[in-house]
């Protein structure tokens, strides 16, 4: 298990505590007359200490069979032999969770937005067909505070076992005059596997093929520079405001929902069906990531009303003006995967997907094309075009 040390500094005493306009600092001082060390720097080795010592249980909590040793060690180990695979390839991603941290930032709510991390990273690696087995984490802080540390590496570890991956390392690093005292950015690197014959490399999807959309209530992690300008710099709204007249929640609520993790569900369906093809809607949007999933002889024709646009996008929208096709290119409008399936078996992947409490429709075909993504239709849910 890697050993979380600081990255390029160790990492200093800070202490985080409730306030309304975010998080507050609370930290060490050096006596008088003391000469330089690391503490006068803004660094406590002991604090970073205290750190790894919190997560901990939540680091081990995640292990699978595969995972050897525990945390101290340089690197990570997994012993894939013990994993069931014939013949497999390792597939890697990596992925943060872009300024969507600021919001958790601002509000204080740290304990969520490592699920946001391990989705963004895990859901990658489904999109060649592979599983995941396990994550590391890198975490990035202007001063670090132990308790805050542990509260965003609970919200990695439960994503990690919600999507079936252990996690296996991370590095914590403070960055003293480089960020501001209160900030901080995650990074995530997941790793799978995939048979090499069940490969899934762009090839398979035809002409004919039905493309099956899985539902994301919410933002995820993608779109959160234009969200933010539109919330803050042109509606001038705040955090704590109702998402919309009448909402019984608040903006803050509707931006830091936690992303959904679709890799166990896509999972088991690559495992029961044929689909040829998956594609993770994050940044670009669908017309952006279509294309990465198909060959350039095919166009995805999607029916924009063949599901409906939840409530939040809709409000984001008409704070700007933002034209439809902006919309699509910008944020997932609802769809956080797109499978490409035989016709025939459309209604058995959807079915399964609904097992897996992962609600999913017919959206759109593949077409004989020259590699386009066409956004037909009207909207179900309000949105302006």
């Amino acid at each position: 298990m890697v050993m979380r040390r600081p990255n390029s500094r160790p990492i200093p005493p800070t202490a985080y505590s409730d306030a309304v306009d975010g998080l507050r600092l609370v930290t060490s001082s050096v006596e008088s007359g003391a000469g330089e060390s690391y503490l006068a720097s803004g660094v406590d080795i002991d604090a970073g200490e205290e750190a790894v010592k919190r997560i901990g249980p939540l680091v081990r909590s995640t292990y699978r069979p595969e995972v050897m040793g525990d945390i101290g060690g340089f690197g990570g180990l997994f012993d894939i032999g013990r994993s069931g695979y014939r013949d497999p390839l390792l597939v890697s991603a990596t992925d943060g969770v872009g300024t969507k941290s600021e919001i958790a930032r601002e509000t204080g709510r740290l304990d969520s937005i490592g699920r946001d991390l391990v989705a963004m990273c895990v859901d990658d690696l489904v999109c060649a067909g592979a599983a995941p087995l396990f994550f590391l984490d890198y975490l990035a802080v202007g001063r670090l505070d132990p308790v805050a540390a542990e509260s965003l590496v609970a919200g990695i570890a439960d994503g990690c076992a919600e999507a079936g991956c252990a996690l296996i390392g991370g590095e914590m690093a403070e960055h003293p005059g480089v960020m501001a005292a209160d900030q901080f950015d995650l990074v995530g690197f997941a790793v799978g596997a995939v048979e090499r014959d069940a490969l899934l490399d762009g090839t398979a999807a035809v002409a004919g093929d039905v493309l099956v959309g899985i539902e994301s209530p919410n933002l995820r992690s993608n779109g959160f520079s234009l969200a933010r300008r539109l919330v803050f710099d042109v509606a001038g709204r705040s955090l704590d405001d109702p998402a919309w007249e009448g909402a019984s929640t608040t903006l803050a609520d509707e931006m830091l929902a936690p992303s959904v993790i679709y890799a166990p569900a896509v999972v088991a369906a690559l495992a029961a069906h044929e689909i040829h093809a998956v594609a993770h809607v994050t940044g670009g949007g669908l017309p952006g990531n279509l294309p990465r999933v198909m060959d350039n002889t095919l166009d995805a024709v999607v029916d924009r009303s063949t599901w409906e646009v939840p409530r939040f996008f809709c409000e984001l929208q008409n704070m700007g003006d933002v034209s439809d096709d902006e919309m699509d290119r910008v944020f997932n409008m609802g769809l956080g995967m797109v499978l490409a399936v035989p016709d025939r078996d459309a209604d058995a992947v959807v079915a399964m997907l609904a097992s897996h409490d992962r609600p999913a429709r017919v959206v759109g075909e593949l077409t004989a094309g020259s590699g386009q993504v066409r956004m037909n239709g009207t909207r179900q849910g309000g949105i302006g075009s």
